[in-house]
C-alpha cells in the first residue's frame, strides 16, 4: 500500500509549492485509515535513554511540528516519532519563501526559524493520545523575542513532562538569531544545569523524561570537546547529532537555490554528519547514546550511520525523495545484514567503525 501511495503521491507533491507539499502530506496523514503495523523484526529494538525501541528508525524533528500526525507516522512503521521543534508562545516563523528542494542534490534547505503554534495546542493533542503508546519525543526550543531563552526550555521541561516520551534540547538550528550561542560551553552549562533540574524537580508526578541534547553538524572538534564534556558532567542521557549545517559542499550542484539562506540537509550532509557522530561517539565514551541524523536515505547509509556510532537514526528530508517506503526499505536492509553475518542484534555493530571514520580525512 506504501509502495502505491508513494507512486501516486510524490510526483504531484514535487511539483507543489515545498512548504505547501509538506502541509497537504500532514492532512493526508491526518486521514489515513487506522491499520496496525506490521510486526517489526525483533532483532532491530533497541534499548536506548531507559526506552524500549521496535525499530532504530525515527522521524526527525520539522516535519510534524506541532503533534498533529506522531500516530500515523508510528502505524507507518517507524520505531519513534519526534515532534516540534515547540515554542512556549506562538510565532510565524521567518516569511516565506522559506523552504527549498535542490532536486538535483536530493537536498533541502530551510529557513522555517521555529514556527509554531505554542505549547498549548500542541499539549493538548500530545495529552488526548498519550494512552496509545508508542514513543514520542518533543524538540524544545526558546521563542526568537524572548529576554531568557533558558527560562523558555525550563517552561517547556515542566510543561510537556506528563506526555513526552523524551526531550530533544534544540540549540542548534541555524535559523533563529543567536540560538548556537548556546552551544558554547558556559551558557550551554547553565542551560543543562536548569534543564536537568526542572526535569528531575517534576519526575515524582510526571515520570521518567530524558534529556537529549541536539546538536550543529559545523561545531570544531575543539568545541565538540566542550560540549560532549559539558552534557557528559550535566547528566543528559544522549545526543542527537546533528542538525542541518550552514555549509554549502562545493560538490551541489543545483548552484541557484544552493545560495538560499538556511539550513542544509539531505544527501549532502551525510557524510560530515557521520563524521560527527564517530567524533562524538569517541569522546562520549559510553556515556550515553546517540541519535544519528543527517543525510540518510538507504539502508546502507543506515548502516553507515550505526557503524559510525549511532544507536538510533533518524529521518527527514530523504523522504521528500525517497517516500515513505524508503522506512521499510532501511528496516528489510538492516534486517538482512544481522542475518548476513550472524548477529542477534544492531548494538553488536554500533560504532564499529568509528576509530576509523575519525582517522580519514575531513569531508569538503
Amino acid at each position: 500500500m506504501i509502495r502505491a501511495f508513494d507512486a501516486f503521491s510524490l510526483p504531484m507533491l514535487r511539483m507543489l509549492d515545498p512548504e505547501d507539499a509538506h502541509r497537504l502530506a500532514i492532512r493526508g496523514l491526518k486521514l489515513l485509515p487506522y491499520a496496525k503495523p506490521r510486526p517489526d523484526d525483533p532483532k532491530l529494538a533497541v534499548r536506548a535513554f531507559g526506552l524500549n525501541f521496535p525499530n532504530p528508525i525515527g522521524i526527525a524533528a520539522g516535519f510534524d511540528k506541532h503533534a498533529e500526525a506522531p500516530d500515523a507516522l508510528l502505524r507507518l512503521g517507524f520505531g519513534f516519532a519526534e515532534i516540534g521543534t515547540v515554542t512556549p508562545l506562538p510565532q510565524p516563523g521567518n516569511p516565506r519563501p522559506r523552504l527549498f528542494r535542490l532536486e538535483r542534490d536530493e537536498a533541502v534547505i530551510n529557513r522555517f526559524g521555529f514556527n509554531s503554534e505554542g505549547a498549548e495546542p500542541v499539549l493538548r493533542r500530545l495529552a488526548a493520545r498519550a494512552q496509545r503508546g508508542g514513543i514520542v519525543g518533543v524538540n524544545v526550543g526558546a521563542n526568537k523575542e524572548s529576554t531568557d531563552r533558558t527560562q523558555d526550555y525550563v517552561k517547556l521541561i515542566e510543561t510537556f513532562a506528563p506526555v513526552a516520551s523524551y526531550f530533544t534540547v534544540n540549540v542548534s538550528s541555524p535559523n533563529t538569531p543567536g540560538l548556537r550561542n548556546l552551544q558554547q560551553a558556559s551558557e550551554l552549562n547553565d542551560l543543562l544545569a536548569r534543564v536537568i533540574e526542572a526535569r528531575d524537580r517534576v519526575r515524582k508526578t510526571a515520570g521518567e523524561s530524558p534529556v537529549l541534547l541536539k546538536i550543529a553538524p559545523d561545531l570544531g572538534l575543539a568545541d565538540l570537546d566542550d560540549v560532549v564534556h559539558v552534557a557528559r558532567s550535566r547528566g543528559v542521557d544522549g545526543m542527537i547529532v546533528a542538525n542541518t549545517t550552514i555549509g554549502r559542499p562545493p560538490s551541489l550542484r543545483d548552484k541557484a537555490k544552493a545560495t538560499e539562506t538556511g539550513g542544509l540537509s539531505g544527501r549532502p550532509l551525510f557524510r560530515l554528519s557521520t563524521r560527527m557522530v564517530a567524533e562524538t561517539f569517541v569522546r562520549v565514551e559510553g556515556a550515553f547514546p546517540l541519535i544519528g541524523a543527517g543525510g540518510i536515505d538507504s539502508g546502507g547509509a543506515a548502516l553507515t550511520k550505526i557503524r559510525a556510532g549511532a544507536s538510533l537514526i533518524q529521518v527527514y528530508s530523504s523522504l521528500v525523495y525517497k517516500g515513505l517506503g524508503l522506512v521499510d526499505a532501511i528496516k528489510s536492509d538492516l534486517s538482512s545484514t544481522l542475518l548476513r553475518t550472524g548477529r542477534d542484534s544492531l548494538s553488536e555493530i554500533v560504532g564499529a567503525d568509528a576509530a576509523t571514520i575519525t582517522a580519514e580525512d575531513w569531508p569538503v
